[in-house]
């Protein structure tokens, strides 16, 4: 007792989610302070969009992340609502049950990571355990869903996310890596299976697994971070906030397409970009760094972006602007990149 008082004196607090180690470098915990700088960006996006009101403080709002690993969205964000719901909702444990059955949900990528996920948000890997905070679960999963997922093959690759058979046909006991979000062509009918008929979200959050393993490594590793996003904006949601490899703005393997995309849909509102990842993700190097983007399907109109480079940060920058630093960035000709300025 003597040694955790002390220790409490220290002034210090650990988080445990600031100590697990990526699982690699495809599927990249998020650090909490990153979490908390892109839910301050959607917080400003929100109140923007809706006469200044405070996203913490709306009971109504349901959140997703579709690509959970160590649950810290979801946490940072039951946090918030935690104290933004306290003057509507005074009991504690009522609106802790309020929070985590009826506003945030989240799908594991992997049978490990929606445990630690519900560890995280529930402080339990059982949803209905001894030690839960929730006290009004049916299902000791809570709301974060996960269940093994088998590839579509198609000639020795899969069909949704091009990952290689001889590497993911696997026995029962192991991950197939083959993600629920997106190996599905009806991703509303997915969604109703795992939450219910009714479920439409407000906010979809997260960080997804970056690439998959084609079957010879090296240059065979296909990215599929880009289908994520693209799951996520059929859903409809109000708003969208992923981070992602800054690649896709240089192209590539299979992003051309998304890039072409993802610079003409002016519903994109704010991109941030990390030239070293490292800025960000301290752990794990990026190559060709890193962003984050806060899509707003009601609000079309200029994208602000911000960027950091050498330990210092420039913007928001309007699209014009912008289309100088990506072709600085990425070496890109204007050609390519005039699609970017033009959309505005």
């Amino acid at each position: 007792m003597i040694e955790q008082a002390t220790f409490s004196l220290r002034g210090r607090n650990p988080d445990v989610l600031t100590c697990i180690a990526n699982l690699s470098n495809d599927e990249v915990f998020t650090p909490p302070e990153f979490a908390n700088r892109m839910l301050d960006t959607l917080a400003v996006g929100w109140a923007a969009g809706n006469d200044g009101a405070d996203i913490w403080a709306d009971n109504s709002v349901r959140f997703l992340d579709p690509c959970t690993k160590s649950g810290v969205f979801l946490r940072q964000i039951a946090t918030r609502l935690i104290d933004g719901l306290e003057t509507e909702i005074p009991d504690l444990q009522t609106r802790v049950d309020h929070i985590l059955t009826k506003q945030l949900f989240g799908i594991g990528i992997t049978r490990l990571t929606s445990l630690l996920a519900r560890r995280s948000l529930y402080c339990s890997k059982h949803a209905m355990g001894e030690h839960s905070v929730a006290k009004s679960f049916a299902s000791d999963s809570g709301n974060i869903w996960f269940e093994r997922m088998d590839h579509d093959w198609d000639k020795g690759r899969c069909r949704f996310c091009g990952a290689g058979e001889a590497i993911f046909d696997r026995d029962e006991g192991l991950e197939t890596h083959a993600y629920a979000f997106t190996h599905t062509n009806k991703i509303d009918a997915r969604v109703a299976e795992m939450f219910g008929d009714d479920m439409q979200f407000d906010v979809i959050i997260g960080n997804p697994p970056y690439q998959i393993t084609g079957g010879g490594g090296g240059t065979n590793d296909a990215p599929i971070y880009q289908e994520f996003v693209r799951q996520a904006m059929r859903l409809e949601p109000r708003y969208l906030s992923m981070v992602i490899p800054s690649r896709w703005m240089a192209g590539g393997r299979g992003l051309g397409e998304f890039r072409a995309e993802f610079l003409g849909d002016r519903r994109v509102r704010t991109l941030v970009d990390y030239e070293n990842a490292k800025d960000a993700f301290p752990s794990v190097g990026i190559g060709g760094g890193i962003c984050y983007f806060l899509w707003d399907r009601d609000n079309v109109g200029e994208c602000e972006s911000i960027y950091h480079r050498n330990n210092a940060t420039t913007g928001p920058h309007p699209r014009n602007e912008a289309s100088r630093v990506f072709r600085r960035r990425f070496h890109l000709s204007h050609a390519t990149i005039s699609r970017f300025s033009q959309a505005a």
